[in-house]
């Protein structure tokens, strides 16, 4: 336990803790039944704690997640956030996974070696993703996705996630925090018919502060390792 903890900076346990606490409270508050919710909200929180750190462990995280998340949605007609997520997030994370475990710094299995993209590749992932974001549209509407607009961005931003996760690229992490903002307005409607889902939004609130951090530590951790 006392390795585990020496892993994490202060900083970085205060964070976790401060978000598993949130999290916490506002289930007790708005819904003391979903546990399913709870559930996926704690392993999502601890996921970002470890991809900040570059560990491949947050993927696998992210994997399982991803499959709760899902489900949730699915349970308030939210069929962009459930097709993003079981087909798109999940599948992306395995890659990911992959990726991040191919690519070690230094041979070290606790820490990913950081990518980057350069000015092709991102003109490229920008005509993939407008791509996918008109072809999702038709499919969310197909569906009768409840607040269509947000759903759409909510898979425009979750794609261009993936993609810099899967490339290794820092700004992954500011990619998930556009996500976050974006669910946090589509599950505070979701709220509004439904104060249970209040604890979903103190859920997106808590990722958007730990992918903020997230970026932070991505951008010290290429500093340190161009200089290694």
């Amino acid at each position: 336990m006392k390795k585990h903890l020496k892993y994490f900076s202060i900083l970085e346990l205060s964070l976790w803790g401060c978000s598993v606490f949130a999290i916490l409270t506002s289930f007790i508050l708005f819904d003391r039944n979903n546990y399913m919710t709870l559930s996926s909200s704690l392993i999502g929180v601890t996921s970002l704690i470890f991809n900040a750190k570059g560990n491949p462990a947050g993927q696998v995280l992210m994997i399982v997640f991803s499959l709760l998340y899902g489900v949730i949605s699915y349970t308030f007609s939210y069929y962009g956030e459930m097709i993003t997520y079981l087909g798109m997030t999940m599948p992306m994370a395995v890659l990911a996974l992959i990726s991040w475990l191919n690519n070690p710094y230094k041979g070290s299995k606790s820490e990913v070696k950081v990518g980057s993209v350069g000015g092709r590749e991102y003109a490229f992932m920008l005509c993939l993703t407008v791509l996918v974001t008109v072809v999702f549209y038709f499919i969310l509407s197909f569906f009768g996705t409840a607040n269509i607009i947000p759903s759409t961005l909510s898979v425009t931003t979750s794609f261009i996630a993936v993609y810099l996760t899967f490339r290794r690229c820092p700004l992954f992490a500011v990619a998930y925090a556009a996500n976050d903002m974006v669910l946090i307005v589509l599950w505070t409607l979701a709220s509004l018919t439904d104060r249970r889902y209040i604890s979903v939004v103190v859920c997106f609130t808590a990722f958007l502060v730990n992918d903020i951090y997230g970026y932070v530590s991505w951008c010290k951790m290429k500093t340190r390792q161009s200089k290694g």
